[in-house]
């Protein structure tokens, strides 16, 4: 009932989070954006994942003192867990990035990343500094507080192991070096040409109690969170909760909370604040040394006069404010604030402009047409469409009605994130330096718009999107892609050969342009391989596709090879969509290749029953190597239908996202004495449907072995899971990925054998890697290790070991 009604919550606050991030011109949003305007204070608030983010003190700084506030998220969170679907590493990365930009829709921050890449959980800043490469990062944060100019830098965590995991500990070192550096000529000289050094006032870290770690204490800079922003109509608990919760593949959905709340700082660097985060600040206009009164003076009347029922009233004021703020000097103050000017003013005149297009996908360099619509809905203000995309119009909007203009378009690039471009190492993307920091591209399909309002030249832009109703979801706005004309997809990205094995493998390519098109296929490798045919020409038809087969072996028996397919002697790239509805439709075009690996296996099993947990690709890695594989539904599992498996896989985090395995388990249990074979994957110790996860009791801990070449030693060699079907050497750890596991068990029934043990360096032995115990005729086993992420990566001897879990044995 709980997880039933922790659902409904969710779901509750999900609904109110599109709703209230879309009330942009609503006349009590325009209000709070005038009330702003007096304000000249910036804070930035630094971490390493998106998640990681106090979105309530977000919520505050934005919107009840004002400042500009930006969260810097050094990665984008491409290593972690998905709650949602199968998506790992880079696909999660972009699927957490839109999560991030939608938390910051609904609390108002901005939202920045360096080019770190979250390559997993890392126990010390050592490790994660040997594949950040710190300098690179340091620059790259250097380069954000030179260009954002904050007056306090706030950390999440601390630099030592209070602050948890490797990655948070390096966040905070990061943060305190970028500080110092920042303000210092002699350090990454090469940006002053646009920016100049900037000392912030202080930097502090944001304490907590969380986690079982309680950091706050008395003696620490209290800030007390006013309960209530009428103008946005929550609590900055609720707009926290509501922002939270859009992290939605990491399971963080947030109960919303009301009432005063007190933030807690801890002192890191810089001038010492006893009363308020921005004690000495001057967060007025006068701190730009120029003649600013007669600014200040304008705001306060623009602020006293405003109409909730008649906002376009104050866009003469309004324009008058901005010829004040543009015959300022250049700063970022003034910048920023002449551009919140003109988005006040397009407000107030109720101005919606929207560039449709008849499809979601275009080829590159393809003329297309685009449908640009725009309508004034103030009725006593002028407002002319000077141009569109620099065609001129020249025409007076009426009130309240729609102008619909056609127009072509042709984009010359692909809109691949920016930081995909280039291949990436383990812990770094290669960006190019104008592209830093933005959390999307800035050169994705736009339109254009120049007007006229009041007298006062705006010009804006709009993103080119395809726009359709659901049934349910009503009416729906994805972005336009753009990709290249020909792209692919394989039918394996992995091919696993025994020794005189031949592999069948289908190469789908798409012609997604209106036009015909010429092709020829050649495959190129990297080492001792057999291909068959390895090169055909062939024309495509305008819109279809056409399905190349090849056949491999690995004569030479090669460890690792890779086969590079190329169309007209050039790479090609696949199109990939990931859709979920809380987020936009994402398109990024990876390379098309296929790695082959040897691997020498006996297995036995044929068909095998898999309960899907959170989402994982263990499946079609089985089936890559001839295991057949149903999906089971847990609510219709039942002793008979089970035994027509060799063995029941459950998928990983199945205990945390099922809301009933406490009453399904016992049919796997059933199963298992019955002389089945049943192994489960890792779980997180918490929110679980179940304090029973095998057959004798376990606990489940938040132990884990990050090294993927930790050391592994076997506690028992003869036991049957290393030695039947396939012998398990030292040989089978090697090429691990990520990491070794996670979520370990302790407290551990004698009934269960433990016959592998490893540890991180300077750590304890682990023996909660993996557990087997015989339970009536059959098997039962619980593993932490990574096989999620070894079996998609074609790690063989993950695959091995994997097969031996399932594998029936006399013994067991």
């Amino acid at each position: 009932m709980i997880h039933r009604l922790l659902g409904l919550l969710f779901l509750f606050l999900a609904s109110f989070s599109v709703a209230f991030s879309q009330q942009s011109n609503s006349a009590a949003l325009i209000k709070l954006k005038i009330d702003k305007l007096g304000t000249l204070g910036t804070a930035l608030y630094f971490a390493a994942h998106p998640d990681d983010e106090n979105t309530r003190l977000i919520a505050y700084l934005a919107n009840d003192r004002k400042y500009r506030t930006a969260y810097l998220s050094l990665t984008r969170g491409d290593g972690g867990q998905n709650l949602l679907g199968t998506e790992q590493g880079i696909e999660l990365g972009l699927i957490r990035t839109q999560e991030l930009l939608a938390a910051r829709a609904i609390d108002k921050g901005e939202q920045y990343f360096s080019a770190a890449y979250d390559f997993g959980f890392s126990k010390t800043h050592d490790e994660t500094f040997s594949f950040w490469k710190k300098e690179d990062i340091l620059r790259e944060a250097v380069y954000l507080i030179r260009k954002l100019q904050p007056d306090v830098i706030i950390n999440r965590f601390p630099p030592d192991s209070r602050g948890g995991h490797g990655h948070h500990q390096a966040s905070a070192m990061l943060a305190k070096e970028a500080y110092e550096a920042a303000a210092d000529p002699k350090r990454f000289p090469e940006q002053l040409k646009d920016l100049k050094p900037w000392k912030a006032k202080r930097i502090v870290w944001n304490t907590a109690n969380f986690g079982g770690m309680n950091n706050t204490s008395e003696e620490q800079l209290k800030v007390v969170l006013n309960d209530y922003n009428p103008l946005m109509g929550y609590s900055y608990g609720e707009i926290s909760a509501m922002s939270r919760s859009e992290h939605k593949s990491q399971g963080f959905g947030s109960a919303s909370n009301r009432g005063k709340t007190t933030e807690y700082f801890d002192h890191v660097a810089g001038e010492k604040a006893t009363q308020d985060l921005f004690d000495g600040v001057n967060t007025t206009w006068e701190r730009l040394a120029e003649p600013v009164k007669p600014i200040e003076v304008k705001i306060q009347e623009i602020q006293k006069a405003y109409d909730l029922n008649q906002p376009e009233n104050s866009i003469k004021s309004l324009v008058e404010l901005h010829t004040l703020v543009k015959a300022l000097k250049p700063s970022v103050y003034r910048d920023k604030k002449i551009q919140d000017i003109e988005d006040i003013i397009l407000s107030c005149a109720g101005i919606v402009a929207e560039s449709i297009a008849s499809k979601p996908n275009f080829v590159v360099d393809q003329d297309f047409p685009v449908n640009n619509e725009i309508i004034k809905r103030a009725s006593n203000i002028e407002v002319k469409l000077i141009a569109i995309d620099d065609k001129q119009i020249g025409d007076v909007l009426p009130a309240n009605e729609t102008k619909k203009y056609e127009a072509q378009k042709s984009i010359n690039h692909w809109t691949q994130p920016y930081w995909l471009e280039k291949p990436n190492s383990l812990g770094k993307f290669d960006i190019e330096d104008q592209d830093f920091g933005f959390p999307e591209n800035q050169n994705n399909p736009s339109t254009k718009f120049k007007l006229e309002v009041a007298g006062l030249p705006i010009t804006f832009e709009k993103p080119v999107e395809y726009r359709y109703v659901d049934p349910v979801r009503g009416e729906i706005h994805q972005p336009v892609s753009i990709s290249p004309v020909l792209t692919a997809s394989i039918s394996s990205s992995q091919a696993l050969l025994k020794t005189g094995e031949k592999k069948t493998i289908s190469l789908i390519i798409k012609n997604n342009s209106d036009q015909n098109q010429k092709a020829q296929l050649s495959l190129k490798q990297t080492d001792g391989l057999t291909i068959s045919p390895n090169q055909e020409s062939f024309e495509i038809p305008a819109n279809e596709i056409s399905v190349k087969t090849f056949e491999i072996s690995n004569p030479k028996n090669s460890a690792s090879s890779e086969i590079q397919p190329l169309l007209n002697a050039e790479p090609i790239h696949s199109f990939k969509k990931i859709s979920y509805q809380h987020i936009p439709d994402i398109t990024w075009f990876p390379l098309v290749n296929l790695k082959v690996k040897g691997l020498e296996i006996n297995n036995p099993l044929k068909k095998i029953g898999y309960i899907h947990g959170a989402g994982d690709l263990v499946p079609s890695a089985l089936e890559n190597i001839g295991v057949q594989v149903d999906l089971l539904n847990s609510d219709l599992l039942t002793s008979t239908n089970l035994k027509q498996y060799d063995a029941i896989i459950v998928g990983i985090r199945a205990y945390n996202v099922s809301h009933n395995a406490n009453q399904w388990l016992p049919v796997l249990f059933d199963y298992v004495e019955q002389g089945g074979t049943v192994l489960a994957q890792y779980n997180v110790n918490s929110r679980m449907s179940t304090n029973k996860f095998g057959p004798y009791p376990f606990e489940i801990n938040r132990d884990r072995v990050t090294e993927e070449d930790a050391k592994v030693t076997f506690t028992e060699e003869n036991d049957p899971i290393l030695n039947y079907p396939n012998k398990i050497t030292m040989k089978d750890f090697e090429g691990w990925v990520q990491e070794r596991g996670l979520y370990f068990a302790s407290n551990i029934a004698p009934e269960y054998r433990t016959p592998l043990s490893m540890a991180d360096k300077n750590e304890q032995q682990n023996k909660g890697s993996l557990l087997v115990a015989n339970y009536g005729k059959g098997k039962f086993v619980y593993t932490s290790l990574a096989f999620f992420r070894q079996l998609p990566a074609g790690v063989p001897g993950a695959i091995r070991l994997f097969v031996n879990l399932l594998a029936k044995n006399e013994k067991n």
